[in-house]
């Protein structure tokens, strides 16, 4: 999972590349917010979070880590505020016509917020949680995760669609490549 999230980290680069752009020329491709969107839905929502949720954090319930609150929680919380942001873009890209410019305000809006919730999210998982859920979890179960995990990508996403979107993200990159150290750690 933490080789997923340097490929968010990429991406979430290349919406800070747009974003930018997007401040001081509104005109852009709306399809492009429509592939930001699909991107951070399909790979990151749907396909990271949805192993994290179905199978990381169903373990981690199991070990006595409570879903409502603590480390558990405030990740749910996290993905849940995502996903509207995510949300919103989506809902601009699919809409018709050039990008109006206060569509294109309301994208820089989503994506100031949303690239540092989901780095800082990310250096969580990366930082705590992951750690926390290798000394949790017995051998034995962290098997069962990995396994439980690559039977979500094949059965559940399916290896065209994952592979589908590692070629959207190589696209945005290659479209809007970040600009140096943009998303550099803190």
């Amino acid at each position: 999972m933490m080789r997923e999230h340097r490929l968010i980290e990429q991406v979430l680069a290349s919406l800070a590349a747009l974003a930018a752009q997007l401040e001081t020329n509104p005109a852009a491709p709306r399809e492009r917010i429509a592939q930001f969107a699909d991107f951070f839905r399909n790979f990151a929502d749907r396909c990271h979070h949805g192993k994290e949720e179905d199978q990381l954090f169903a373990k981690l319930n199991e070990c006595g880590f409570p879903r409502e609150h603590g480390p558990v929680g405030v990740m749910l919380a996290e993905h849940a505020e995502g996903r509207r942001h995510v949300e919103a873009l989506s809902k601009i890209g699919a809409g018709t016509g050039p990008l109006r410019s206060d569509e294109a305000a309301q994208v820089v809006s989503h994506a100031r917020q949303f690239i540092p919730l989901l780095l800082d999210h990310i250096r969580k998982e990366d930082h705590v949680l992951y750690p926390m859920a290798r000394q949790a979890i017995p051998a034995d179960g962290m098997i069962q995760l990995d396994t439980a995990c690559r039977a979500y990508d094949q059965d559940r996403i399916g290896p065209l669609e994952i592979q589908r979107l590692r070629d959207l993200a190589a696209e945005l990159l290659r479209i809007h490549p970040p600009h140096p150290g943009v998303l550099a750690p803190a």
